[in-house]
């Protein structure tokens, strides 16, 4: 059974969507101005912020506006809480899974956030595992994170796919193991001269269907 790995944050899911959706929330509860919205986004740097800095920049940009436990709420919980799975991506892994191929979601991040995540959009029931880097103590693109996902499958690493929006975790991590891969552009370019994806998509429709139509 040919063995595809997937990236959660703005690879399955929108993430960065339901964090603005969160921030955006977030500053009208504590009547803070709208115009808010780019530097809050601008400090979560897509997630790869570190949260304590993070938090750091928000208790201090809104110190006596806003209690410490509001910031953790929305650092914890508030994408969590508003990720979404689109109907085509829902679509693209079911016809994956009846294709044979054996879907495991690889991603950065906490536990307990990301299986949160997981769980609200359904994903529990169209993949067979996945591997979060807090549970098992190492982050994409380390090899090791990749092998623990095939493990989670019972499957050989060798032969697998990558799918995933990020370069240095995701691409480059498959070019390391010798896997192959497909990088989910959404309208950027490729600017790495180290490595390069197999494939580059669109979206992650047309990425989950470049691999199940893919012939060795």
């Amino acid at each position: 059974m040919p063995l595809l790995l997937l990236d959660l944050d703005n690879t399955l899911i929108d993430r960065d969507a339901a964090f603005r959706a969160a921030a955006a929330a977030f500053l009208s509860a504590h009547g803070l101005p709208d115009t808010d919205l780019p530097w809050v986004a601008a400090v979560d740097a897509g997630g790869y912020a570190p949260r304590p800095d993070v938090a750091c920049a928000l208790t201090d940009r809104y110190a006596g506006a806003v209690p410490p436990d509001a910031v953790s709420t929305l650092l914890d919980t508030g994408a969590a809480d508003r990720v979404v799975l689109a109907p085509a991506t829902r679509e693209a892994l079911d016809e994956a899974r009846a294709g044979g191929w054996t879907c495991v979601i690889v991603t950065n991040g906490r536990t307990a956030q990301q299986e949160t995540k997981i769980r609200r959009t359904g994903l529990d029931r169209l993949v067979r595992g996945w591997v979060v880097s807090e549970a098992v103590g190492r982050r994409k693109p380390e090899p090791e994170i990749f092998h623990a996902a095939a493990a989670t499958a019972g499957l050989p690493l060798s032969g697998a796919w990558v799918i995933g929006d990020a370069p240095h975790a995701d691409i480059a991590g498959a070019d390391a193991l010798g896997l192959r891969s497909v990088w989910v552009a959404h309208g950027r370019a490729w600017n790495e001269g180290a490595y390069r994806p197999t494939h580059i998509a669109a979206d992650i429709v047309s990425a989950i269907h470049h691999v199940t139509s893919a012939r060795d």
